[in-house]
């Protein structure tokens, strides 16, 4: 039958689905692992490469803090101090915005200490809040910093060691920037002015004063260090570590596995862009402004502390004696916001800042599916309402291909007899059969795999709020009502503790609540709409697909979850109304009434 056709191009689509969550989530999982024990054992080894310097360029990046002091000894860095400990080793000036607080490292003028006030780490408001960067002597250091490189005519120039001067008292605000003050011994004097927005935008502009006789040439650079590999989502739909969007590369995604066997990427050079280090909701990216073209790099360093590095060296600018010069960088710290990422690109003029966050492939869906949500979320409130009000205009609108869809399925139906009679006619003769079969379709205008649509159609869409509910900041910790605190993390009940009644917990896998129970539910009811193949193993596998796919869908973002019981809700009403309309018997009620019904014997 042709109905039973199109049930098993709708099941080969749904395992599709489940194929991919297996490839692009759990194996990936599998792998990171391996991969951590494989960096564990790596931290033990000797040092095998030292910082090079970029292809291209006349100088070297200073070597930062963390990494093995003459002679093979640790540094001072390398000796691991709890978070306070390593904050207070150095003079700072404090951080205090509407939206970050943390400090700036005089050592080196850094940004090694940044705390997101709007973000907690679980959903509970006593919390602590996320800490971004981190100073390189405590746990999981993570910073950015920018100087320059000089050369024996320039002297000592600023790096990571310098001890930069600042005003008594100095706090870093939105209205008030801090001007920082260095000079040489060969007369030149550096004023890095850093300032912030109310955002996550910092602006380090440093301005090169020659008071000498000769002219100097040097080159500015920035660095984003971290030490230690980070925990990551490990999933193919979304890049977590080194980016940037430079030069005639464009989007640059490296991940932290390919950089470590790398150990050094050196794309080419360019003139604008950004590059850094990206988590799945925060990220550090650096804006050269230097004027003069830039070498970009990412690189894996083993020596020392084994630390992730991104970073960018100018080429040479001068300074005549009695001159001055200006060089700018821009850096982003903090959560990934749309409106907040967006609008840098627009009002910084950053070549393609939105592909910090992942939209992936499908960007041409996701994007504007996560608007659309978004703007419902700000007209009713709530994500979760605002993801059921995605739905129903995402039903509307591909409303005349689903209608044409089920009027076909409808008049599948209808000529089921004559379609009985051509096989039994045509039994021993395939091709007169197929022949009778599309001359019937052509004269009752049935299209036969018109059936398949809907659930094509459901494919793109799933994925696309999927991608949206998975990499935006703003799914994060959205709840909806009841229990469901977070859409972006699975339903946290199960039935196999009664939804929390029983005083246990229940393995991950048993994590089955009540929002995939629901769309299990919705899910039989909408196959119940069709007849029950009458191939045993069809029927079987008919039985049991809700099943399978409610233990599947329970490790899924409750959002997603809910969005697919609503639209397995509204398909039954849709579709049960254009059979109604077009006069073909709805199945459902004799499916529900057979599930009870004695079967018969065979001796019977």
């Amino acid at each position: 039958m042709d109905n039973n056709r199109n049930f098993l191009i709708t099941i080969a689509l749904s395992v599709l689905i489940l194929t991919l969550w297996q490839v692009f989530y759990m194996n990936p999982r599998i792998e990171a692992q391996r991969e951590a024990a494989q960096v564990e054992a790596q931290r033990t080894e000797t040092a095998q490469n030292q910082e090079a310097t970029p292809a291209g360029q006349e100088g070297t990046i200073p070597t930062p803090d963390g990494a093995t002091a003459p002679g093979g000894t640790p540094s001072a860095d390398m000796v691991e101090q709890n978070r306070e400990a390593a904050l207070a080793r150095a003079q700072r000036v404090r951080i205090d915005t509407p939206r970050v607080n943390g400090s700036l490292n005089l050592t080196g003028a850094r940004i090694d200490d940044l705390r997101l006030k709007d973000y907690r780490v679980t959903v509970d408001d006593r919390s602590p809040t996320i800490e971004l960067l981190n100073p390189s002597g405590g746990p999981n250091g993570y910073y950015v910093e920018v100087g320059f490189v000089g050369n024996d005519a320039t002297g000592e120039v600023p790096g990571p060691g310098t001890q930069w001067q600042a005003p008594a008292d100095a706090v870093l605000t939105p209205s008030s920037p801090v001007t920082l003050t260095y000079t040489n011994d060969r007369g030149l004097t550096f004023r890095r002015t850093v300032s912030v927005d109310e955002n996550y935008m910092f602006t380090f502009t440093d301005t090169v004063e020659n008071a000498g006789g000769e002219p100097v040439s040097l080159m500015s650079y920035g660095r984003t260090t971290r030490i230690g590999k980070p925990q990551t989502n490990s999933i193919y739909i979304l890049h977590e570590g080194l980016i940037g969007v430079t030069g005639e590369e464009g989007l640059q995604e490296i991940d932290y596995s390919d950089v470590e066997e790398e150990r050094q990427i050196t794309p080419g050079k360019s003139s604008d862009g950004w590059l850094g280090i990206t988590d799945k909701y925060w990220a550090v990216a650096m804006v050269p402004r230097t004027g003069q073209s830039f070498q970009p790099r990412y690189s894996y360093f083993a020596d020392g502390q084994p630390r992730y590095q991104v970073d960018f060296l100018s080429d040479p600018v001068s300074v005549a004696p009695g001159a001055s010069v200006e060089v700018e960088t821009l850096v982003f710290a903090g959560a990934k916001e749309v409106a907040v990422v967006d609008g840098y690109e627009t009002s910084q003029n950053i070549r393609q800042f939105e592909l910090l966050i992942d939209w992936g492939w499908f960007y041409f869906i996701t994007k504007p599916m996560f608007h659309l949500i978004d703007w419902l979320y700000r007209l009713l409130g709530n994500f979760g309402l605002a993801i059921l009000g995605t739905t129903v205009i995402v039903k509307l609108i591909f409303f005349p291909l689903a209608n044409k869809s089920y009027k076909s399925m409808a008049n599948m139906k209808k000529v089921q007899p004559a379609l009985m009679e051509i096989r039994e006619k045509y039994a021993d003769d395939k091709m007169k059969q197929q022949q009778a079969m599309m001359e019937l379709y052509k004269k009752e205008k049935i299209n036969p795999v018109a059936g398949c649509w809907p659930v094509l159609i459901q494919i793109p869409v799933f994925f696309a709020l999927y991608k949206v509910l998975y990499v935006t900041i703003e799914m994060r910790h959205a709840p909806f009502f009841g229990w469901i605190q977070d859409l972006a993390a699975p339903d946290p009940t199960s039935i196999f503790n009664l939804f929390g009644m029983l005083p246990y917990d229940v393995p991950q896998f048993l994590m089955i609540g009540v929002w995939p129970l629901i769309m299990g539910i919705t899910m039989f009811l909408q196959m119940r709409m069709n007849p029950t193949p009458p191939d045993p193993t069809q029927a079987m596998i008919f039985n049991w697909m809700p099943v399978v796919f409610t233990f599947m869908l329970a490790s899924f973002p409750a959002g997603l979850v809910i969005y697919w019981a609503w639209n397995n809700l509204l398909s039954i009403i849709q579709q049960g109304v254009i059979m109604k309309r077009q006069g073909a018997k709805i199945e459902l009620w004799d499916n529900l009434a057979g599930l009870f019904k004695k079967k018969p014997t065979p001796a019977e």
